[in-house]
């Protein structure tokens, strides 16, 4: 027998992703959810309920999706609603992972128990961390309260918080049992975030539908005034371009050098701790966004007019694209390098040639993109008032 016995053998494992997209989740549309909870030959399906506090709050709907877990046939619901902070705060410490690890253990939750959270994208975040890592994953289910989460994060498959000051530093990927995007969820959202939740859906029409972008710069107001119709069109298509990415792009868990979805990102996973979380991920990520188009514009052939539409399509939806924390430049040009540690490796982030022409890069010329950020400082001057 020959003296070597390396064995490489490559496999895949299904995983199956399920979006269920309602109106009234916790009225009419309730079996929708119901459905998606099966407790098997083992009796009723335990199920341990996590609510984000502004949203019970605010909005009513998440007190009766409980009430009707726990007279549903076939469900155990092991405890009253577990109740967490939402905001970035959440995720900057472990608290929140290790008090939801707590209750699962508490309750003997297991492998084929459920969790369902209703929140925003932050608190989903944590709470998924904590489910991913409970005796190898138990189930969960998200039901994402802000657009954001609805247009992008709900259907993503990382689950994190921040630690060492850095964004999602600590955390794993984990696809969820099922995602239910309910638009009465969004009501009672404050302007400012169901505004700020829309930078995604440009960013990902940038990268991957030409014209999706032009759809949404024309409806730039609409969505900003809260057009329903067209908000609830802008979410759901954003959210099946980052699905159909995930599950048909080869590479859900990021082994590769390649990061497309995240676009945008280096200078915003920068800015948020910068401000003490005080900016939006979606208003960072606006700012990220018309950084890397106006780079894009003057290094890889990107139209100006097409990088001057987009700051004209994320200040009509209502977002800033400015703050003060940018500067000082070179501080926030430290994030490319925090962005490199994350993925491992050469840095590579992406860029566009075109609107849904996107490119890989690996090397970012500092001077340009000094030049790049003093065009958004201008620009925004312009477009969009200032914030501090």
């Amino acid at each position: 027998m020959p003296s070597d016995q390396s064995i490489d053998i490559a496999f895949s494992v299904p995983f199956t992703h399920r979006l269920r997209v309602t109106e009234d989740v916790a009225g009419d549309d309730f079996h929708v959810l119901r459905d998606l909870i099966d407790g098997g030959d083992a009796g009723p399906a335990k199920v341990l309920l996590v609510v984000e506090s502004q949203v019970g709050q605010a909005n009513p709907e998440s007190v009766r999706i409980g009430q009707k877990l726990n007279a549903s046939d076939g469900i155990d619901l092991v405890t009253a609603p577990i109740i967490m902070n939402g905001g970035e705060a959440i995720k900057n410490s472990t608290d929140c992972v290790k008090d939801l690890l707590t209750q699962i253990n508490a309750h003997s939750l297991d492998r084929r128990s459920y969790i369902v959270a209703i929140g925003g994208g932050a608190m989903l975040d944590a709470v998924g961390c904590a489910a991913a890592i409970a005796h190898r994953g138990i189930r969960l289910v998200r039901l994402p309260t802000t657009t954001l989460a609805q247009a992008d994060s709900g259907v993503g498959v990382k689950n994190a918080i921040n630690y060492f000051d850095k964004k999602n530093w600590i955390g794993t990927f984990a696809v969820p049992w099922a995602v239910v995007n309910d638009t009465s969820l969004l009501e009672s959202l404050p302007d400012r975030d169901f505004c700020s939740g829309f930078s995604e859906a440009v960013k990902v029409s940038l990268l991957k539908d030409e014209s999706d972008f032009r759809w949404l710069c024309d409806h730039a107001q609409a969505i900003q005034q809260r057009d329903m119709p067209i908000a609830k069109r802008a979410i759901h298509r954003s959210c099946m371009l980052h699905l159909r990415h995930i599950t048909e792009g080869g590479d859900p868990f990021e082994m590769q050098e390649a990061r497309p979805l995240d676009f945008g990102h280096w200078s915003a996973h920068r800015l948020e701790p910068l401000t003490d979380y005080e900016i939006r991920h979606g208003e960072a990520v606006a700012i990220g966004v018309a950084i890397d188009c106006f780079y894009s514009s003057m290094k890889f052939g990107l139209r100006e007019a097409d990088a001057m539409s987009v700051c004209e399509c994320l200040c009509g939806m209502g977002m800033q694209l400015w703050h003060d924390a940018v500067d000082p430049i070179d501080r926030l040009l430290e994030g490319l390098e925090e962005f490199r540690q994350h993925l491992g490796g050469r840095l590579t982030i992406t860029m566009l040639r075109g609107v849904g022409n996107p490119i890989n890069v690996h090397e970012v010329d500092p001077a340009v993109m000094r030049s790049s950020i003093e065009k958004l400082r201008e620009v925004s001057a312009n477009f969009c008032a200032s914030s501090s």
